[in-house]
């Protein structure tokens, strides 16, 4: 009996004094951010015929099925121009500063704003890249993923360097851009809420998600005890860890269902399947490497089965760490080969971006290093070094004690 209490209080503890998989959540937040990102901007010359007043799926089609479904837009505030570009340009901002990792809890929730709105609005447009890019910013918002990889994190251990020093009230404290950024958003709220625009569920939401802002910001600068941001910092692990399972089930869920849908296909059982989409114009971006690849029947069967073989397999894997990373190399592999044949790259960005999620702390440490490698060799950081000083070397970005610093981190 005292064994299951410790093992259950162990669990606990596990689960609530830290934030886990700091490198894998960062990740997610990166791939997603910068594959919303990309399409975005790529899609720019088509904005208005993909999600805008030009579109085939009209206004007044998208308010009625709103209506009926009830689902979050805020393209459906108003049907003018400038409001459509504001929206736009809102998402691809939004997106960049979550890239980058800049005040990452409203970003997230920004991102998130931008991803329903766009998607909601023209749901016809959307693919299976979409839905999970639609499915993760949603689980963004209640992770951490400002850890490491971010100016949220350079900015705690600038702060936390400060602090050290004994100048911390010269660093910053009052953290004015954050200030700002919360009392515009929070004006942007309350207009909206008097307009009626959000439904009682939204406004729940993102009246809670705002208040908590002000909640740990007056935990952080006003009082004097720690065990208030303690317990703050106690719930946010818990909600961060419980999203991130809820990311790593999705990710699994996602595999078990496509493999076993595809085992009741008749042309996934003859070893087929992957010929026929090698024909379609629409998926032929490079015709000749199409036809090359479909005029070898060994490889298109060795094909087929593989890719039902990995899928529903995948999720029993995760018991095992060898073997689990054996077939995540051959999931990303098979998706940057989707981007090229098939054309489909921001499916495939969204994909390798979900399996991320699975990626071992260790290489994600080793690709930080290497980055912060190039990064030096690119910008040195002995170009301004005094006379006679040595140049520093670059240096791996490690978890933030404290990584959401400031008044929106």
């Amino acid at each position: 009996m005292n064994r299951i209490a410790v093992s259950i209080s162990r669990g606990i503890a596990r689960v609530t004094d830290a934030a886990l998989g700091p490198y894998q959540t960062a990740v997610i937040r990166i791939g997603f951010a910068a594959t919303w990102l990309l399409f975005l901007l790529r899609e720019f010359p088509h904005r208005q015929e993909m999600y805008g007043p030009d579109g085939p799926w009209k206004w007044d089609l998208a308010q009625r099925l709103i209506a009926d479904n009830h689902a979050f837009t805020i393209l459906m505030w108003s049907d003018s121009q400038v409001w459509f570009e504001t929206v736009y340009a809102l998402a691809v901002l939004s997106a960049l500063l979550l890239l980058v990792g800049w005040r990452t809890r409203t970003m997230s929730v920004l991102f998130m704003v931008g991803v329903l709105s766009l998607q909601n609005r023209s749901i016809f447009m959307g693919d299976g890249g979409d839905n999970v890019i639609h499915l993760m910013a949603i689980y963004l918002v209640f992770t951490r993923c400002g850890q490491v990889w971010s100016l949220d994190a350079r900015r705690a251990r600038r702060a936390r360097e400060a602090r050290a020093r004994g100048d911390l009230p010269r660093a910053g404290v009052q953290d004015r851009a954050g200030l700002v950024l919360w009392a515009t958003l929070g004006m942007v709220l309350a207009a909206a809420t008097g307009a009626g625009w959000l439904s009682p569920g939204w406004l729940v939401v993102f009246w809670g998600l705002w208040a908590l802002q002000m909640l740990w910001w007056a935990v952080g600068r006003l009082t004097r005890t720690a065990e208030p941001r303690i317990l703050l910092d106690v719930v946010a692990n818990a909600v961060h860890n419980a999203a991130l399972l809820v990311i790593m089930a999705e990710a699994c869920l996602i595999y078990a269902t496509a493999g076993w849908y595809k085992i009741q296909g008749s042309r996934w059982q003859d070893g087929t399947a992957v010929y026929y989409p090698l024909h379609l114009d629409y998926f032929s971006p490079w015709p000749a490497l199409s036809d090359l690849l479909a005029s070898h029947g060994t490889m298109v069967m060795l094909v087929t089965y593989g890719t039902v073989a990995v899928q529903v397999a995948f999720p029993f894997t995760l018991i095992n760490r060898r073997v689990k990373n054996v077939l995540l190399a051959a999931m990303m592999t098979e998706h940057a080969v989707i981007a090229v044949v098939l054309g489909l790259p921001f499916f495939s960005l969204a994909m390798i971006a979900a399996d991320a999620v699975f990626l071992p702390t260790s290489f994600l440490r080793r690709l930080g290093g290497w980055t912060a490698r190039a990064r030096g060799r690119l910008f040195p950081p002995g170009a301004r070094k005094l006379p006679g000083q040595r140049a520093q070397e670059p240096r791996i970005p490690e978890p933030a004690e404290d990584p959401h610093v400031g008044f929106t981190a």
